[in-house]
């Protein structure tokens, strides 16, 4: 539903929700432990406001063009697009829309289409970009945030005030994404901010694995610099690989695959959330201060991906964005043939 000029920004207010649900958890749960002996029934209790909400939400949901044209429902579609354009000249664009839906019509089986040669670079990109968005390592910090702090030596409470710090950081952050990605562009932000993540996990873990161990304690200083570089790594995933791990997905795949596409890149991404949850605290156990050094490969190998794979998609037109692929040094090759 969102004009192209707009539409980075606009797609980024996913994650401003995700974010402040996480900091507003944070909050949540620092009260609630307080209350002994069943505070933490009223933690897990109070998600039923949210999922309340939603429901009552989906009521009041209006329908999208894209999806009124492709149900036949082409009348509809046009006046809600006047509507959201707030302008009757959407001729161009509704036209673009309709000749996309057709051809998406003529495509049967989304799901096995993808898989073939011609949409090699959009499924790339569904399961790579989730993967590597959980594989910075902001999950483990988010999920254990407080185990992780008292095991470099904080308190319990003191690891309860970080956990929330690193939530209000990361909510903060996503807006500075908001009012950059659609002058910046996608590439910019998620390799300057991959860069900024390596240097600040090599420095937690070349502390941790120097000053902290069993017959040693961080220090106030050594403790106050390593909240403050965590605080910078979630800042930089904040404005970079959080929302654009999204963002990026859903503005590849051409209207035929696109719901094929978005299913496998949230499928992709819960996998690898689970998959990252059960194993991190065995991972932390057994690398200790190397977990750092462990995920700052993985945002190295992320970053470097985006510099050679992952064309511009800033200011093009979703209905355009296959001819980006066309033109890519690499996918052209791929796609050669078709």
């Amino acid at each position: 539903m969102a004009p192209t000029h707009l539409r980075g920004g606009l797609n980024m207010m996913f994650q401003v929700a995700t974010t402040f649900g996480i900091f507003t958890a944070n909050m949540i749960n620092f009260g609630t432990q307080k209350i002994k002996p069943w505070g933490w029934r009223l933690s897990l209790g109070l998600a039923a406001i949210p999922a309340i909400l939603m429901t009552v939400g989906g009521i009041f949901l209006p329908d999208t063009p894209n999806s009124l044209v492709q149900r036949g429902l082409k009348e509809e579609g046009k006046k809600l697009l006047e509507k959201i354009r707030g302008t009757d000249d959407v001729d161009a664009e509704f036209q673009d829309m309709v000749e996309a839906s057709e051809f998406a019509s003529s495509i049967k089986h989304p799901f096995r289409n993808i898989f073939e040669k011609r949409y090699r670079p959009e499924l790339i990109m569904a399961i790579f970009m989730p993967t590597f968005q959980i594989m910075t390592g902001i999950n483990s910090i988010l999920f254990y945030a407080p185990v992780l702090f008292q095991s470099m030596g904080f308190a319990g409470d003191a690891s309860l005030y970080a956990s929330a710090l690193t939530g209000g950081v990361l909510a903060f952050s996503t807006f500075i994404s908001i009012a950059t990605v659609d002058r910046l562009g996608r590439r910019p932000l998620l390799i300057s901010g991959g860069i900024q993540m390596v240097i600040c996990q090599v420095i937690v873990g070349i502390i941790l694995g120097t000053k902290f161990g069993p017959n040693k304690e961080l220090s106030k200083s050594f403790s106050a610099l390593v909240v403050a570089v965590i605080c910078l790594f979630v800042l930089a995933f904040g404005w970079s690989w959080g929302p654009l791990g999204w963002t990026v997905p859903s503005e590849i795949f051409p209207l035929e695959i696109r719901s094929a596409g978005q299913s496998v890149t949230v499928a992709v991404n819960l996998l690898f959330t689970f998959i990252i949850a059960q194993v991190f605290l065995s991972l932390l156990c057994s690398l200790k201060f190397g977990i750092f050094l462990f995920f700052a490969g993985w945002v190295t190998f992320m970053t470097l991906f985006v510099h050679l794979l992952l064309p511009e998609t800033k200011g093009v037109p979703i209905e355009e964005i296959a001819f980006l692929w066309r033109r890519h040094w690499f996918w052209k090759r791929i796609l050669l043939d078709n």
